[in-house]
């Protein structure tokens, strides 16, 4: 006697094959779109017409010979600042932007010391590649970089 076709093996067996993969893609469906990566800026207009004028802002840091070191001891961002031709260190914004999680990015205004170190303390310790942009209030001249975290030996921004 022969069983029915839906008490043999077989034919759930390939029944299986296509219906674990629909449920995989929707999985996959769902978890990507609660967890976009923006990596693409959707304003590029304005932001390659930024380009330029950052282009102009560094060349200004180079005549004045502005260069940055920074290291990071733990929580703390050390930034040695060597002021070139300037009379005196100026208070400086310093933005902080990961390369794949905007929503860390951080900007911050801060003052040195006598001998141009200028020192950030942070919550939590940074890991990983940061872009890191320094600017004066007036913003007319920008040292920028990439610092790999922890950095305990000194990176050079605008050698």
């Amino acid at each position: 006697m022969v069983k029915p076709w839906y008490k043999q093996f077989w034919p759930w067996f390939l029944i299986a094959l296509p219906l674990t993969v629909v449920v995989w893609t929707i999985i996959t469906v769902v978890v990507f779109s609660q967890n976009s990566v923006s990596l693409v800026t959707e304003d590029y207009y304005k932001k390659g017409k930024g380009i330029n004028i950052d282009i102009s802002k560094e060349k200004a840091a180079k005549e004045l010979h502005l260069k940055a070191n920074i290291t990071s001891v733990g929580n703390e961002i050390i930034i040695q600042f060597d002021k070139g031709e300037m009379q005196h260190f100026p208070a400086i914004s310093a933005m902080f932007a990961h390369r794949t999680l905007p929503d860390q990015d951080f900007n911050q205004l801060i003052t040195s010391d006598a001998q141009g170190n200028y020192r950030l303390t942070i919550d939590e310790p940074l890991q990983g590649p940061w872009f890191i942009e320094l600017t004066p209030h007036d913003k007319s001249w920008l040292i920028q970089g990439r610092v790999n975290f922890p950095s305990e030996s000194a990176t050079v921004l605008m050698d």
